[in-house]
């Protein structure tokens, strides 16, 4: 992760978090490790938790805490547990928060009100995320500023298309054990995680369907060659399902009874709230595990159902998430904006409904000439002249 590695030194000089508590709530493993000891190397006091209790790594956790960050996550962590470890991240009184989903933000909000006045802002890492702090913000809820990391360039463009694309296929591999040509894959979502996983699967020798609510994106789907229907119609011919819309309810106990016999069906959005699993369990007639991160469950009608990683993220819950280079790029832009947001904190509005922040124009250009160096490749640089033509400056 060069780039990490390159923020790292730079932020051991300047220590531009010295002094300050950052509280992380990202998917524990690896490369968000080496996030937290880049922004410790900065000076941060770091309190560190997981955003999924299936994606935390025992031994990423421990490694940490070898390293003396405080970190608050196991494997596995029951609802009760997860909600506990968030907790001890945020009871700390951060400056910083950076999160994954939003949970630490709507913490802190309904449970400690009192701390607010501490934090100077925050970074939002993924979509989801950024549509609950939309929907704070929209209600003048939204307390401090957030910047949203997911819709950098250099986050959205690469790790929800690329990224997504081919971690989903990774866990969906690993865990079944299957071959994915000559199947039919049904794709919910056609945003840029939607883009990667269908294009993915095509190059895998898939025949694609995607399902999608928004016509221009429907539109999208066809041009790029793949066939488009609603869900209760494109259950009758998938072999495997993944859904990637931010959205719930997207496969219904409905959508579960038009399905063919050794359907799979897995979720790639934030929450496992997707792929209706309790009302299938509750349909069910037998519920026994299949093998490792798959639960089989039988239908009445005699056809089973697969669901991979209890419906929750199946890139992290069966598989190790993200490949390192496009972690680099998307780590690096929480980085920098961190770092922004203790640079700006007396500068940046904290106007009620105001409260929300697009990354600005220089991260995502440093993060991608970055990026560029670390491949080799140079790019031309605009004359004074071409400026002044195209800017008028």
């Amino acid at each position: 992760m060069p780039l990490l590695r390159g923020l790292e030194e730079q932020f051991r000089e300047e220590q531009p978090f010295a002094g300050l508590k950052v509280a992380l709530s990202v998917h524990l493993e690896a490369k968000t490790a080496y996030l937290c000891k880049v922004l410790a190397a900065g000076g941060a006091d770091m309190y560190v938790t997981g955003s999924n209790p299936l994606s935390t790594q025992d031994d990423v956790a421990a490694s940490l805490v070898h390293d003396g960050l405080n970190v608050f996550a196991w494997y596995d962590a029951t609802p009760e547990e997860y909600e506990a470890h968030c907790r001890r991240v945020i009871e700390v009184g951060p400056n910083v928060i950076i999160d994954d989903g939003g949970d630490l933000v709507n913490l802190i909000h309904n449970e400690f009100p009192q701390l607010l006045p501490n934090v100077f802002g925050g970074c939002e890492e993924t979509t989801t995320g950024i549509l609950r702090l939309i929907q704070m913000n929209n209600a003048k809820a939204l307390k401090f500023p957030m910047m949203l990391v997911n819709n950098a360039d250099c986050k959205h463009l690469f790790d929800n298309r690329y990224g997504t694309g081919q971690s989903v296929w990774d866990g969906i591999n690993r865990t079944t054990n299957l071959i994915v040509a000559s199947k039919t894959v049904v794709v919910a979502g056609y945003g840029w995680c939607g883009k990667g996983v269908a294009m993915r699967a095509k190059g895998l020798g898939a025949e694609v369907i995607v399902t999608e609510v928004d016509a221009v994106k429907a539109m999208e789907a066809v041009m790029d060659g793949f066939k488009v229907m609603k869900m209760n119609e494109a259950a009758k011919y998938g072999d495997i399902f993944v859904t990637v819309t931010g959205c719930d309810g997207v496969i219904t106990k409905a959508d579960f009874l038009n399905m063919k016999d050794g359907a799979i069906c897995c979720n790639a959005g934030h929450f496992d709230c997707e792929v209706d699993v309790a009302g299938l369990r509750a349909m069910a007639v037998e519920v026994k595990p299949a093998r490792k991160n798959i639960i089989s469950y039988t239908l009445e009608n005699g056809n089973r159902i697969y669901i991979l990683a209890e419906g929750r993220l199946v890139n992290l819950a069966a598989g190790d998430g993200h490949p390192a280079e496009i972690m680099d790029m998307s780590f690096a832009i929480q980085a920098l904006s961190a770092r922004y947001i203790v640079q700006h904190k007396d500068d940046v509005t904290r106007e009620p409904g105001k409260m929300v922040n697009e990354i600005p124009a220089e991260i995502d250009q440093a993060v991608a000439r970055r990026r560029l160096a670390a491949w080799g490749y140079e790019i031309d640089t605009l004359t004074p002249e071409q400026r002044r033509y195209l800017y008028g400056e």
